[in-house]
């Protein structure tokens, strides 16, 4: 180092500050010597593994239930109270759902599938499975109606700090919505949700899915926690999906990783052997 060069954290601190959930501010700082660094990151991890073991001190006093179980629980009976009826479909789709949903050979998703047959994969979407549902429960209940599903969802994704190979989705869809009235109503379940993950601070952006087309996404604190859609869409027909519709799809993780702040990487807040309710294990 020469003179007046500044250095920062090593790449091996910087990795550490960020598996005990540092926010990226602390992790930028440069200092005039490495000892002077290597002072700061002492100072710092010992703060965070404080913090962790009072955080795995407080879980076991009580509630005693991981993070994303109490989101999960939340979410659930926010939903169920607007009439919504609770599904549970197979983790295991087929290729031909995949198809209906137009992600065919070549498209990008289809890469990241994990595949356990030749023509069966682990499911990267809950909506193959809730469109199968909806058109059967229409031949019974009159519209409009709602169903929903939490659960897991697995795809290939390397892109960062915001994705995870297994991942847990709220996905709920009221089929006979209006159609003047699918723009108010989406803004009513959005509200619903996040007020029940105890996110009120967020915005909606217009964006453009491979998948739906146009969509309407739910940001906060910077993190896309929610993508939304209207139907009826062209893939619609290959569900036999003919009357108008509203989905949304949340992300749980996301929500947790905006809600409890901090910093670190998604996997914090995801099934985890080396995380338990954001606190790292390694301390």
């Amino acid at each position: 180092m020469t003179a007046g060069e500044s250095i920062g954290f090593t790449v091996t601190q910087s990795q550490r500050l960020r598996e005990l959930g540092a926010d990226e501010a602390k992790i930028v700082p440069t200092f005039a010597s490495s000892a002077q660094r290597d002072e700061a990151f002492g100072e710092l991890e010992r703060e965070l593994t404080g913090a962790g073991r009072r955080q795995l001190e407080e879980l076991r006093a009580g509630p005693r239930t991981p993070l994303l179980r109490l989101l999960e629980t939340a979410l659930r009976g926010a939903v169920t109270s607007l009439g919504f009826v609770e599904v549970a479909t197979p983790a295991i789709v087929s290729a031909e759902a995949l198809d209906k949903m137009g992600i065919t050979g070549g498209d990008p998703l289809r890469d990241q599938v994990f595949w356990v047959a030749r023509d069966r994969c682990l499911r990267p979407m809950l909506a193959p499975n809730l469109y199968t549902l909806l058109r059967r429960l229409a031949r019974t209940w009159p519209q409009p109606f709602g169903i929903f599903e939490i659960g897991s969802c697995w795809r290939r994704d390397s892109k960062g700090g915001r994705h995870l190979n297994e991942f847990t989705m709220l996905n709920l869809v009221e089929l006979g919505t209006r159609l003047d009235e699918r723009d108010t109503r989406l803004r009513e379940l959005v509200t619903a949700v996040m007020i029940a993950a105890e996110l009120t601070d967020y915005a909606l952006e217009t964006t453009d899915s491979d998948v739906y087309g146009k969509t309407i996404d739910v940001v906060a604190g910077g993190v896309e926690v929610c993508s939304t859609a209207f139907g009826p869409l062209p893939l619609d027909d290959a569900w036999g999906i003919v009357d108008p519709w509203v989905g949304l799809g949340f992300g749980l993780e996301r929500l947790l990783l905006v809600r409890e702040g901090g910093g670190g990487a998604i996997e914090r807040f995801g099934r985890s052997t080396s995380y338990l309710s954001g606190a790292r294990l390694n301390l």
